[in-house]
């Protein structure tokens, strides 16, 4: 079905090349028919990809907010619908949510809450979230599981390696087995909400003397594999704040998710992999409307990375900042696999990262701008596709592999994701500065969870 209603997107630019000379009128009919046909083929993606939820509306949520995903002139379009599933996704019935709630803690809902609310506020790739109160007072978050995610995703992932099965005399040159396995490892964790439990309390440790990080309390006696009860954050979500907050409280927002993300990988070594707008609520003090705090709610997608990567990481990004270019070469090849024999790939991913690391290693201000988000990903698909697709060559040329490491397969998320979340707050900030001191640090032991050996 999205097949054939992305076919007009797929051939807006063979008509563009082949039309030859047209009217501005006519020009203007076919540029406004070709968004039509975006609408409806982002329409029809919301409504699959709500429906089948699990990895493929994991797919759909990161379409609707990484910019540069959607197909180029139709951004606009394909995240106007899309965006729908950042919230909410279609729910399960009250009645089966219930029953998912006694079978994991053994009493009704209505027993272990003094109020709970049957209809989820929101609802996701995994769970739905319902709004509950405790005997004690506390407003809390109930997060229950689609019953059979688990084994949908398990599915999922095991439809994936029978396709990389089926490539794997080629794809193995690009490490797909390995790129596969980091992926159900990290998802896998993700449907375990004990493991979520352990990473929002590492969190929370992590922040403990920062009070512009919100993050909730886990309530343990009321979470299991399958269900997670956490604190309620009240507070403005993000499509609301970016559209009603005051420069200055964007600005204070920009810094404070920037310092979120990677304090925690740089001076913890753990990744946020999940940079979702949906997972932010903005609290501002009611007296002090320059006091804005931000809360952090979901800790599913977390990857503690190695001690070796963490080194890697903060030693390129020193050599950038530092070094001779001689020294900088070294570290991309030693730490990223980049091959200087490779005449093609070489210059490209040294060029890519040398753009993307742009806000870590400039001391000035940064602005992100949805032109900047789009590039990170566009500056790698123009790349990668002069090396694919020769000029005047009917089949594709294989470029040569790079060893990249494993762990840093959700990286690319996380910076691409960001970018886009920080566009949409418009608010410059001196990234480099912030960050310095966590990349000049040492890594400390992230509180809590497990650092996995060097590969």
């Amino acid at each position: 079905m999205l097949g054939a209603k992305a076919v007009p997107l797929a051939m807006a630019g063979v008509r563009k090349r082949f039309s030859g000379e047209v009217t501005e009128d006519e020009a203007q009919k076919q540029r406004d028919k070709l968004l039509g046909e975006a609408r409806k083929t982002a329409e029809a993606m919301l409504k699959t990809l709500g429906e089948m939820k699990g990895l493929p509306l994991k797919l759909g949520q990161m379409a609707s907010y990484i910019d540069g995903l959607a197909p180029p002139g139709y951004e606009e379009k394909f995240q106007e619908v899309l965006k729908k599933l950042q919230a909410k996704a279609p729910a399960l019935s009250p009645e089966a949510a219930e029953k998912v709630i006694l079978s994991e803690l053994g009493s009704p809902a209505q027993e272990l809450f003094a109020e709970f609310e049957r209809e989820p506020f929101a609802a996701a790739s995994i769970g739905q979230v319902h709004r509950a109160r405790l005997h004690s007072g506390e407003r809390v978050a109930v997060k229950v599981q689609y019953p059979g995610i688990d084994t949908a995703i398990e599915n999922d992932l095991k439809t994936v390696a029978l396709m990389e099965q089926m490539i794997a005399p080629i794809g193995r040159r690009y490490q797909t087995k390995e790129g596969l396995e980091e992926i159900k490892s990290v998802f896998m964790r993700e449907i375990d909400y004990t493991q979520e439990a352990q990473a929002t309390e590492a969190f929370r440790k992590f922040f403990a003397d920062d009070p512009t990080v919100i993050i909730p309390e886990v309530f343990h006696s009321l979470t299991t594999k399958r269900v997670i009860v956490t604190e309620f954050i009240d507070g403005i979500d993000y499509e609301s704040f970016c559209k009603t907050a005051r420069w200055n409280q964007r600005h204070v927002a920009t810094k404070t998710i920037w310092k979120f993300m990677f304090r925690s990988l740089y001076e913890f070594g753990t990744l946020y992999a999940d940079p979702h707008p949906g997972n932010y609520r903005f609290v501002v003090d009611p007296k002090n409307q320059d006091d804005v705090k931000v809360g952090f709610l979901d800790f599913g997608c977390v990857r503690v990375m190695s001690d070796e990567m963490i080194a890697g990481m903060k030693r390129v990004l020193l050599a950038k900042m530092r070094g001779t270019q001689d020294d900088y070469e070294r570290a991309l090849v030693e730490v990223y696999g980049f091959d200087p024999t490779d005449e093609e790939g070489w210059p490209l991913y040294k060029a890519y990262t040398d753009h993307v690391m742009r806000p870590l290693v400039i001391d000035e201000p940064f602005l992100h701008t949805r032109e900047v988000a789009r590039e990170n990903v566009a500056f790698l698909v123009r790349g990668e596709r002069k090396i694919v697709w020769k000029q005047g060559e009917v089949l594709p040329n294989l470029p040569k592999p790079i060893k990249m490491p494993v762990e840093n397969t959700f990286v690319n998320r996380l910076q691409w994701g960001l970018a886009s979340v920080l566009a949409g707050l418009e608010a410059d900030y001196n990234f480099h500065r912030l960050t310095l001191p966590w990349i000049e640090g040492p890594r400390r032991p992230p509180h809590g969870l497990d650092v996995p050996p060097p590969v």
